[in-house]
């Protein structure tokens, strides 16, 4: 697809059922990459410009946490193997629910649940589950694969990237967050603009969005009774609101990406009656969905440099027909900004 391609607005978008904003077939019946489409080779060339000092900032929690995930999902196991009869040679062996820590949300992870179908309309029952056995790389059914993590490992979510720094904001406007982290709170579109003027960013088409909502800052200051409460209670967590306003923010600054902090991105449950943000988001547009990023380093680089935007990289790993992935993400920054004493 062409970079200057003039995509549809959120109103232009034809509704499907009860939902508005379907972008199925905008990158045509057999598209795989959803919004990663608009990382094309001109825009991850532009973004390069934003790499001035080199230094790189990881993205990416340790693995091994949390170690009481959220949802329920299996927790993170680690164990190392020393091969004696070797004398000094070791291996280890890593079994992990790819959504349990730093992740993408793939295009199999979420639709539209209630009418049981994903990405371009595809039914679940399409999609084969268990235990998944690909033994030849030449010879791949490409239906067993079909929206797997793979197309994004290997086109890779690299370009610019924006972070959008609410717990800075609301500490530096409110004195305190207004919500706790770990509570059904919706953030609103205001909040998040409000957010980007007093940082002085500008979005542009194809950026990756990400937010600091606070869960990571509250997590690390936790005890550890907290911590393991959190992932034994029902879940309930901050995140963006599910309003249409926030549906045609994200589609018409055409984001390529959009990851958080927060264990779900959006508010957790939603409202009663309101469908998901992930069923637009993954099952709609298919816009990768990033959470757990761990925005505490980055966040101070930020603050001390003036600079909120940066070259964004992340490599999901390269498993055929894969739902999720740890995204592998970091970013290089801007030289400092030279502060302006005019008024």
């Amino acid at each position: 697809m062409s970079a200057e391609r003039k995509l549809p607005t959120f109103d232009e978008l034809p509704p499907f059922r009860d939902f508005t904003g379907c972008a199925w077939e905008v990158w045509g019946k057999d598209d795989q990459l959803g919004t990663v489409n608009l990382l094309t080779e001109d825009v991850v060339k532009e973004a390069s410009k934003e790499i001035k000092t080199g230094k790189a900032t990881g993205l990416n929690w340790p693995i091994n946490f949390p170690a009481k995930p959220a949802f329920h999902r299996q927790p993170p196991s680690h164990k190392v193997i020393f091969m004696k009869e070797f004398g000094a040679v070791q291996d280890d062996i890593l079994h992990i629910n790819t959504q349990s820590g730093t992740q993408w949300d793939g295009l199999k992870h979420f639709g539209l649940c209630h009418h049981g179908l994903f990405y371009q309309g595809t039914p679940a029952s399409f999609f084969k589950s268990g235990d998944i056995q690909i033994t030849s790389p030449t010879d791949v059914d490409p239906d067993l694969i079909k929206y797997g993590i793979h197309n994004w490992a290997q086109h890779g979510i690299c370009g610019r990237g924006v972070l959008i720094d609410l717990v800075k904001y609301y500490e530096e406007t409110l004195g305190k967050l207004p919500y706790d982290p770990v509570t059904a709170h919706g953030i609103p579109l205001a909040d998040i603009l409000a957010c980007a003027k007093k940082q002085g960013v500008t979005f542009r088409k194809a950026d990756i969005l990400i937010l600091r909502a606070g869960f990571m800052k509250r997590y690390n200051s936790a005890t550890e009774e907290e911590r393991n409460a959190i992932g034994e209670r029902e879940d309930a967590f901050a995140g963006i609101e599910q309003t249409e306003d926030v549906k045609r923010f994200l589609w018409d600054n055409h984001f390529a990406a959009v990851a958080s902090d927060q264990p779900a991105l959006e508010r957790w449950p939603p409202p009663e009656g309101v469908t998901h943000l992930h069923s637009t988001l993954l099952g709609m547009w298919g816009m990768p969905i990033g959470e757990f990023f761990d925005l505490e380093a980055l966040s101070k680089h930020c603050a001390e440099t003036g600079r909120y935007t940066f070259f964004f990289s992340s490599w999901p790993l390269n498993v055929l027909g894969g739902v999720a992935s740890p995204p592998n993400a970091a970013v290089r920054k801007l030289s400092k900004l030279v502060p302006n004493h005019c008024n």
